[in-house]
């Protein structure tokens, strides 16, 4: 006998006509957001206000096509933001931190290292660092390359247009002095026409094709820190070109990078004091975040750092380029449920605790950097020497690489965790051999340590004329800059005199 077939009870169908049409009523909300949505982006690039020319560098050029983010941008100048570890405003590292001055003797970052500002300053800071020399005033040289432009401007890609990247490179920087004068903008990260996501810079590209990979494969949401990654890494200038050079043909960990230039006998300067040859690292930001938990579950840069805003329907990238302790609520939070206090104690932990080591590191290597010279004023031999001066090299490569990242300790903290550790026993294994190396010229007393408490003591103690550089620099900001500003405004350059 067949089962009667079962009926659903009256109050059970309008059950369920109710919730289909609910659902029916949400679909129609989707679908109506997503045509408003789309109908407001072709209207948007339907009715641009500016035709905008290829390697256009003026950022005010975009402002009529796309006002929210220009609006947005022009807050990167913005230096009110403060975190329990600096934040967007430029603090005197070298003060704060005297036993730098020692690291750097030799190499230009022990005149004057502040640190990062947003965007809007960086042609600004460039220009009248200590780091970069004054060229013209008191006999002063021209230090640096025009490669230490590259990242500062969406001049550069102009330029290298215009001269050619082999050429852009080996030139002085005070050469492009009225060329690169547009902050870092639109056209370093956005191709002018479509506003595509693009790579401006060959360095990365390059790096990719040695290691056999394909950049215009990478997917939108790689783009969004593959931009970043043209600039926020470990680099290097190479040969007598100073070509710009990216260390990652065998790999991007922090060893990998050390084993290339070890290969190939690289350093960036001698050490004035322990005579080490020094790996100076930039701001491995990228490598480092790829080591770390969001990197890994595809979280890109742009989601912490340029978050979504809803403005009047429309949605777009904060383009006030920032750390997102700074507005967690569109940040953090848009993963993590915990409250905004919560979140932020737990970046700060992780802070604290690489901190920890990074000061045990920072003085054990200031110590090794002393005895070593010390041990070369009792006549040791660079035979004896060579241990010593191996530990140093590979105890301030740690120390540089993790402490020169933007926030190394929140994207990977167990990494650079690992890397100030290797870096603290590398530190005193060097002073243990320091010692040796003593003992056998028979003393075996404790080295005595001068006093380098302030900045001002340590540059003093390695040799630094501080008084005539500030000169130089104050000089070069009243007469040569005015000049080059004056210069780029007279060629078109600027949109209007800053």
């Amino acid at each position: 006998m067949k089962d009667k077939e079962r009926k659903l009870k009256p109050w059970q169908g309008w059950l369920l006509f109710g919730g289909s049409m609910v659902i029916v009523f949400c679909l129609g909300l989707l679908a109506a957001s997503i045509t408003e949505r789309r109908a407001e982006i072709q209207s948007i690039y339907a009715n641009k206000k500016d035709k905008i020319a290829p390697f256009e560098s003026r950022n005010e050029m975009y402002k009529g096509n796309y006002p929210r983010e220009y609006e947005t941008w022009t807050q990167t100048a913005d230096t009110t933001f403060r975190s329990e570890f600096n934040g967007s405003q430029a603090l005197d590292v070298l003060a704060q931190r005297p036993n730098m001055v020692i690291f750097w003797a030799g190499y230009a970052f022990s005149r004057e290292y502040t640190s990062p500002r947003g965007h809007m300053h960086a042609i600004e800071d460039m220009s009248r660092t200590l780091r970069t020399g004054h060229p013209g005033i008191d006999g002063a040289d021209d230090m640096q390359p025009a490669t230490c432009w590259t990242c500062k401007s969406p001049d550069v890609p102009r330029l290298m247009q215009a001269v050619g990247v082999d050429e852009f490179y080996k030139t002085k920087w005070s050469r492009f002095g009225s060329e690169v004068v547009n902050p870092i903008g639109c056209a370093d990260c956005h191709d002018p026409e479509t506003m595509n996501l693009h790579i401006s810079r060959p360095a990365l590209v390059e790096a990719f094709q040695r290691q056999g990979r394909d950049i215009t494969k990478a997917t939108h949401q790689e783009m969004r820190s593959l931009v970043c990654a043209q600039c926020h890494v470990e680099y290097f200038f190479k040969g007598d070109g100073k070509y710009l050079t990216f260390p990652w043909d065998k790999g991007t960990t922090m060893e990998d990078i050390e084993r290339y230039y070890d290969e190939s006998e690289y350093y960036d300067y001698i050490h004035t004091l322990s005579r080490t040859p020094i790996l100076k690292a930039q701001h491995p930001d990228f490598e480092i975040a790829q080591q770390g938990i969001h990197a890994q579950r595809g979280v890109s840069c742009a989601d912490c750092h340029m978050p979504y805003i809803s403005q009047g329907g429309v949605k777009f990238s904060d383009h006030h380029i920032t750390s997102p302790l700074a507005h967690m609520d569109r940040t953090c939070q848009v993963c993590h449920r915990e409250s905004e206090e919560v979140l932020r104690q737990n970046v700060y932990d992780r802070q604290r605790k690489a901190n920890e080591i990074r000061n045990q590191l920072e003085t054990e290597l200031a110590k090794a950097h002393i005895e070593a010279q010390f041990a070369w004023g009792k006549g040791v031999t660079e035979q004896e020497m060579q241990p010593v001066l191996k530990y140093i090299r590979q105890s301030q490569w740690r120390w540089d690489y993790a402490v020169a990242s933007h926030g190394a300790s929140f994207h990977a903290p167990q990494e650079i965790t690992r890397i100030l550790g290797s870096g603290l026993e590398r530190a005193m294994q060097a002073r243990i051999e320091v010692a040796r190396v003593l003992a056998r010229h028979g003393y075996t007393q404790e080295v005595p340590m001068p006093d380098i408490s302030t900045k001002e003591k340590a540059q003093k103690y390695i040799g630094l004329d501080m008084d005539k550089l500030h000169k130089n620099k104050k000089q070069f900001i009243e007469t040569v800059i005015p000049q080059w500003l004056k210069e780029a405004k007279e060629k078109g350059r600027l949109v209007a005199a800053r």
